[in-house]
């Protein structure tokens, strides 16, 4: 981070009207960690706790024009993206990532919804692999979109850490494998770089109020990659916010409520957190 200067982060994803997930979340989680929150977004969809009702998609040039206005001016420090449904979608991204050479990306794969809603069109994953996985510090699947990246069954922590080797070996910088839904009482997320295994194991939370809790997790990484952190330091951070903010959740909606963006972070290097 630069002294004297505010960091910026930049979320390229779809709007939740609900406000638990997408640009939403990401932006209340970058305020969280002393970001300041940029973004561009890729869809508007008509969502609450209960599921998503309608998707209407960014025409892509207007994707393209709202990260080349921000990297123009206000250039991040960390990027994440989320939605991308489409292959034409994915790959203006990757375009527009090259092109402004925007630094630290962290990459939610978004692919269905936990209301069982597909996000990602079939013939995108190519595109995410051999357009943006090249691109990330870091990608942040779950075990359901894990087992679609590799190809290969995801139920224990040995598969978890096999996957996360594939994941690299697939040209991601960095993979962490989020094992919320691993069967048993104990949820882990395994972390690879290709050098460093690193896990967080704690007890699974029995609660339902889980909304948004990928796109927290992928844009807390990102954040704490826009304040200079090293990429583990920056994982571990988020981690921690995540559980916090699901241990905190305010139990709104009727279904997968929100978790609480106001948990705060621990203690951020050049940053004090009441």
């Amino acid at each position: 981070m630069t002294s004297g200067k505010l960091p910026i982060a930049l979320t390229i994803a779809g709007s939740d009207s609900g406000g638990g997930a997408g640009i939403q979340a990401d932006l209340k989680t970058f305020h969280a960690f002393g970001v300041f929150g940029t973004s561009a977004l890729t869809a508007i969809t008509a969502q609450n706790t209960l599921g998503v009702r309608a998707i209407h998609p960014i025409p892509l040039e207007i994707v393209r024009a709202q990260i080349d206005a921000v990297a123009d001016d206000l250039p991040p420090g960390g990027v994440k993206t989320g939605m991308l449904a489409t292959t034409a979608l994915v790959r203006t991204v990757a375009g527009a990532l090259r092109d402004h050479g925007i630094p630290n990306y962290v990459m939610d794969p978004v692919m269905v919804a936990s209301s069982g809603d597909r996000l990602l069109d079939a013939n995108a994953q190519e595109a995410l692999v051999a357009e943006l996985f090249p691109l990330t510090a870091l990608v942040t699947p779950n075990l359901h979109e894990t087992e679609i990246l590799t190809g290969q069954p995801v139920s224990t922590v040995q598969e978890m850490r096999q996957a996360a080797q594939i994941l690299v070996e697939m040209g991601a910088g960095a993979a962490l494998v989020k094992g919320g839904h691993l069967p048993g009482g104990e949820a882990v997320d395994l972390f690879w770089d290709g050098t460093m295994e690193r896990t967080w194991r704690r007890s699974r939370l029995d609660t339902s109020h889980t909304h948004g809790t990928g796109c927290t997790l992928s844009a807390a990484v990102a954040a704490g990659l826009a304040r200079g952190l090293p990429l583990a330091e920056a994982v571990d951070l988020a981690v921690d916010f995540v559980v916090r903010a699901i241990l905190t959740a305010p139990g709104l909606g009727q279904g997968h409520g929100p978790v609480n963006h106001f948990a705060g972070t621990r203690y951020l290097p050049g940053m004090d957190i009441t």
